[in-house]
């Protein structure tokens, strides 16, 4: 955390300071919360940095901010997880090239009590209606980032528009994942989250993972260079030696080897 602390300070030092800042090696790579707040990318951004001496400085939000802030020109890279908006990303030429970095899955998680008789499944659609049907509270994130597009997916496949019950047993609460967890604890709610971010996670109070091993919980990161067409600014060599370390032997082996209680939380899966 600590860490990351700095990283915010730099970056905003980085971006709005003079020329001779401008010229020290450094790229800035806006990316998820999940990436962040697993400890990810405090674990292996230092190997990349050594080997290259290229300072790699975070913004970490949800996915849509993330993108909203690359067609922007505020930052080199994008690393997200939102398959679909990030191919319209490239599509609509703010993006170089769109390459698979690694995988996890989502969780859906809940009060032992489990109202909505849940425990056990893994069909997230049928469990989502089904907390609909009992009217359980849900908090959801809502806030656009590559878990709640996700959520969004999922409740339109149960056939259940949510936000016509918000403020009642639907919680929107307009924050991160961690923020949103802390609020399903406090109410005994059920919520999606990203396992990595669970697992990372240490208000659980009576949450447990409820439904899992549904395809449909496939979480896939991506990352993009920003098109330096688009926004001259961009640091495409620097960026590009980035993206060719994250995909390459070297950035996946340590994705691999990042593991929380002994328990491995992203997969790596680019094409080499």
């Amino acid at each position: 955390m600590f860490r990351a602390a700095i990283k915010s300070a730099m970056i905003l030092f980085g971006l709005f300071a003079g020329p001779a800042a401008a010229e020290e090696p450094f790229i800035v790579v806006q990316s998820t919360t999940s990436t962040q707040n697993s400890g990810l990318l405090d674990f292996i951004l230092p190997g990349f940095e050594a080997e290259s001496g290229i300072d790699v400085r975070v913004v970490a939000v949800g996915t849509g901010q993330a993108i909203r802030n690359a067609i922007n020109g505020d930052g080199d890279v994008l690393l997200v997880h939102a398959k679909p908006a990030e191919k319209q990303f490239v599509a609509d030429g703010w993006g170089v090239e769109r390459r698979d970095v690694m995988y996890n899955d989502f969780v859906l998680v809940g009060p032992k009590s489990d109202p909505a008789k849940i425990k056990g499944g893994d069909d997230a659609v049928a469990a989502l209606a089904a907390i609909a049907q009992a009217k359980a509270p849900f908090a959801s994130r809502a806030d656009d980032s590559g878990t709640h597009k996700a959520e969004k997916a999922l409740w339109s496949l149960s056939g259940t528009d949510p936000t016509l019950s918000s403020g009642e047993w639907y919680r929107e609460t307009g924050s991160g994942m961690g923020a949103t967890l802390n609020l399903a604890a406090g109410m005994d709610a059920y919520a999606l989250t990203d396992r990595a971010t669970w697992l990372s996670f240490g208000n659980k109070g009576n949450l447990e993972i409820l439904v899992e091993g549904d395809p449909r919980l496939f979480n896939q990161y991506g990352v993009i260079l920003v098109n330096p067409e688009k926004h001259p600014r961009v640091r495409a060599a620097a960026g590009k030696r980035f993206i060719d370390w994250l995909t390459g032997p070297d950035g996946q082996e340590a994705i691999a080897a990042y593991k929380l209680n002994g328990e491995q939380l992203f997969f790596p899966n680019a094409q080499q």
